[in-house]
């Protein structure tokens, strides 16, 4: 609209300094409108601190219109003012600067002699200036709610994450008991079943039982070390007010790995605030993406060095894993890497989604090599899961130590 009312705001502006003015108006208002429906996340956030820069573009803007007249199509180009004004600055804005825009429209038509039109046709824009400006408000006051509701809906949903991952991690201890004790006590009854027919026999062979004999203890020791261990678990995590404290194992973790590899490995607490206990199966997850980003960086990245962070930044459990290493092959993306076989990455991802942490997998802002970045909402380390179990056993929640894959 500014570009066709550009020939009548020339035509109609005075010789000289006159036409200088419009004509450089004419570019300010065009160039500054497109560029900030070009790049607003760019040029947006400076417009957001600075209103005097939509006073100046409503100035120029008023230029054009006096030069131009009310009856171009820059007479409602001018309604839009208070509308922006309305959706960036709210209410006072927009009063503000509908009060302006329809105080420089009855100027205009203050200035035009020949008009012909009466009071309603005068005070329509000026009135059109006002229901934008109140329009733009409340169009501001709608998103502002909905994007509560959002960030409400991301809390609720990253909860039952953390609760689905902790119900996962109670079948996975199950599996194991079922897979691992039971099954190792099937063997020591069949080796105590042997030991026996042995020693009844006829002719008992002193050797065969005790070659027996030693195979029932090793696999009763065998029994107990893996009770021990699933037991110790359960009762860990059975007082829902204790956590893992995320940075030290990472901590830990990041020495064992520079130890092992030899790689420059450096780690850095982040953030300005302390790290509240993070339940053990959330806890599980993250650190085993961590460890998984160290040892992909040392297997196929070539590192010199590799830099971990962690920390809290605003409502976000932040942590970071970046090597200088090759980078990831252009054009990678996860449905290639499922096809090829290749399921780090994809564990990865479907690890986070799991906690309802966010992963990004690229350089980030580096110039080279590979961050993997994961954010987790702190609303979603306050969920805890009570189930009651006989006494002694207070109630327990699933823990268990990530090993890297």
């Amino acid at each position: 609209m500014i570009a066709l009312a550009a020939p009548s705001a020339l035509l109609n502006a005075g010789p000289g300094w006159g036409t200088y003015l419009v004509a450089i108006s004419v570019v300010l208002t065009f160039m500054a409108s497109y560029v900030l429906f070009r790049d607003w996340e760019r040029f947006g956030p400076l417009l957001l601190r600075h209103p005097v820069l939509l006073a100046a573009d409503t100035l120029f803007g008023a230029l054009l219109l006096v030069s131009a007249g009310p009856d171009t199509t820059l007479a409602y180009v001018s309604v839009c003012t208070p509308l922006l004004a309305g959706l960036v600055y709210g209410w006072r804005g927009a009063a503000l600067f509908a009060s302006l825009q329809g105080l420089i429209l009855l100027l205009v038509y203050a200035t035009v002699e020949d008009s012909t039109g009466g009071p309603a046709e005068t005070l329509l824009l000026p009135g059109l200036c006002v229901v934008a400006g109140a329009v733009g408000s409340s169009l501001r006051n709608l998103m502002l709610h909905f994007g509560e509701a959002t960030r409400a809906l991301t809390t609720v949903q990253a909860r039952l994450a953390v609760t689905e991952a902790v119900s996962a991690e109670r079948a996975r201890l199950a599996r194991e008991m079922h897979d691992s004790v039971a099954k190792t006590l099937h063997g020591v009854a069949l080796a105590a079943d042997g030991l026996a027919g042995s020693a009844s026999s006829g002719r008992p062979d002193p050797a065969l039982i005790r070659q027996q004999a030693e195979l029932v203890a090793r696999s009763a020791r065998r029994a107990a070390a893996e009770s021990r261990e699933l037991l110790a678990d359960l009762r860990r995590e059975s007082d829902p007010t204790q956590g893992t404290d995320v940075l030290v194992e990472l901590a830990a973790r990041t020495r064992d790995f520079a130890k092992r590899t030899g790689l420059a490995v450096t780690y850095r607490p982040t953030g300005q605030h302390s790290v509240p206990p993070v339940p053990p199966a959330v806890a599980r997850q993250l650190l085993t993406i961590a460890s998984e980003a160290m040892e992909n960086a040392h297997r196929h990245a070539e590192p010199t060095k590799v830099e971990i962070r962690a920390g809290v930044h605003g409502d976000l459990l932040r942590i970071s894993i970046y090597d200088d290493g090759r980078g990831l092959p252009p054009g990678t993306d996860l449905e290639q890497l499922r096809r090829a076989g290749h399921f780090g990455l994809l564990g990865m991802v479907e690890r986070a989604a799991s906690v309802g942490a966010r992963i990004r997998i690229g350089r980030g802002s580096h110039p080279r090599g590979t961050e993997v970045r994961l954010d987790l909402p702190l609303a979603a380390l306050t969920t805890t899961i009570q189930i009651p179990v006989q006494a002694p056993v207070p109630a327990a929640q699933p823990h268990g130590e990530a090993q890297p894959r």
